[in-house]
């Protein structure tokens, strides 16, 4: 059943000129936006690619996947600096079941690290639209994953470059890293959970997740993984 409604979104949105001949339907085009800055040492670089990595495999996040209309969704990994430094990590993968999440997160945990310099968020945004943008796929939805543990510093205005996403139909989420000197890393203090709901998320669902002291992030990851492919807040389910 799956297999003919694949077939029949496809040929509906050629039918329509809507989706180029070359592009594969999934029900979600992730990417994962990571702080890679020189704020994040390789423990805590390694740390976070294998929650990722581990959070994609979960039986969690691949019964969601499964239970989608396509029952696949496409991402890729991308690890964000300065301005000028925002590195592809690892490619567009479809991912379907376990062997395809074990191939992407195998190659997320062998890559070698790239970003460099202090912190754009903005510009992060900007390159993972374009990534979406190039690739060969079409998503029902269109969804870019901030995980970091500082806010924006330079490059150009993060209200734009949400804005801009947003209108291009996309959803921003984060995930603020609350460990340690990083729990009140915002502006004047302000609590990074905070930062980001009031700055860096938008569009439909958009939510901010936490790892902290208490919630590790591969815990964090899970839960806001499960929730990305279900389709936010409104669809969550428990991760455990």
């Amino acid at each position: 059943m799956r297999r003919f409604l694949s077939g029949l979104l496809l040929f509906a949105t050629l039918a329509v000129g809507a989706l180029p001949a070359h592009a594969e339907p999934v029900d979600l085009e992730l990417v994962f936006a990571a702080d890679g800055s020189g704020s994040i040492d390789d423990d805590e670089l390694r740390l976070q690619r294998r929650g990722w990595a581990e959070a994609l495999a979960s039986k969690d996040v691949l019964d969601r996947i499964r239970s989608g209309m396509i029952g696949a969704i496409a991402v890729a990994y991308m690890e964000w600096g300065g301005p000028d430094s925002q590195v592809l990590i690892v490619d567009w993968h479809v991912i379907r079941d376990e062997a395809s999440a074990r191939v992407f997160g195998d190659k997320l945990l062998t890559a070698p690290r790239g970003a460099r310099g202090y912190n754009s968020i903005s510009n992060a945004i900007d390159f993972s639209v374009r990534l979406v943008e190039q690739n060969a796929h079409e998503g029902t939805r269109k969804v870019i994953d901030v995980s970091g543990d500082g806010p924006n510093i330079g490059g150009r205005s993060l209200e734009a470059a949400r804005a801009d996403a947003m209108a291009k139909g996309f959803t921003i989420n984060a995930l603020a890293i609350e460990i340690g000197r990083s729990a009140y890393s915002g502006p004047g203090g302000q609590r990074l959970s905070e930062y980001y709901e009031q700055y860096v998320i938008g569009g439909p669902g958009a939510f901010v997740e936490v790892a902290d002291a208490t919630r590790p992030f591969a815990v964090a990851a899970r839960r806001k993984l499960v929730t990305e492919v279900a389709g936010g807040p409104a669809h969550r389910a428990a991760a455990r």
